[in-house]
């Protein structure tokens, strides 16, 4: 019987690491964004696998800059919440993304999987605000808030300080990299 038990188990092991993709490879059915690891800088470093540095050394996450860079363009946000959502998202950092516009209110980038939220609280965004919105699982770069109400399912991770300008000119393929 103990055979039995510890050969199903080597069995069911093998099965589930048969059935996930290799590292890195995107497995999101959708097909609209190239999801892909940035490459780092020379001397640069990454934060650890699977948490944000914050995570592994204890340090907080408030004030971390993070920067989205397309072409000569650029726009840092800053870290405003230390929420398990903002240490999830600092994270997968490095990543390349693809940004696009969304009805006259915000910029909207596909992340390559669904931050952890649980016990992040929902906001009440306005012009300024970097959002990750539960149920697409992207971040939005807030520029025209208004009328947009208090939601559980959007949860403020920080602030940009961009003109409308150059808000427009980031667009396409943009790197997010924490600023060291």
């Amino acid at each position: 019987m103990n055979t039995l038990t510890t050969a199903a188990a080597l069995t069911l092991a093998l099965a589930l690491t048969a059935c996930n993709a290799p590292p890195g490879e995107d497995t999101a059915s959708s097909g609209t964004s190239t999801l892909s690891p940035a490459p780092s800088a020379p001397g640069s470093s990454s934060p650890a696998p699977g948490g944000a540095p914050a995570e592994s050394t204890g340090q907080d996450v408030v004030g971390t800059v993070v920067r989205f860079t397309a072409g000569s363009e650029s726009v840092d946000v800053t870290i405003g919440e230390d929420s398990p959502a903002t240490r999830d998202l600092l994270g997968m950092l490095p990543l390349t993304l693809t940004l696009e516009e969304l009805g006259g209110r915000e910029k909207i980038v596909d992340l390559p999987r669904e931050l952890n939220h649980e016990g992040t609280p929902g906001s009440d965004p306005e012009d300024g605000d970097l959002i990750y919105f539960i149920p697409w699982g992207n971040l939005g770069f807030y520029y025209n808030a208004e009328g947009i109400e208090y939601s559980d399912q959007t949860l403020h991770l920080g602030t940009y300080d961009a003109t409308a300008e150059e808000l427009a000119r980031l667009e396409g393929q943009v790197t997010v990299a924490i600023v060291p």
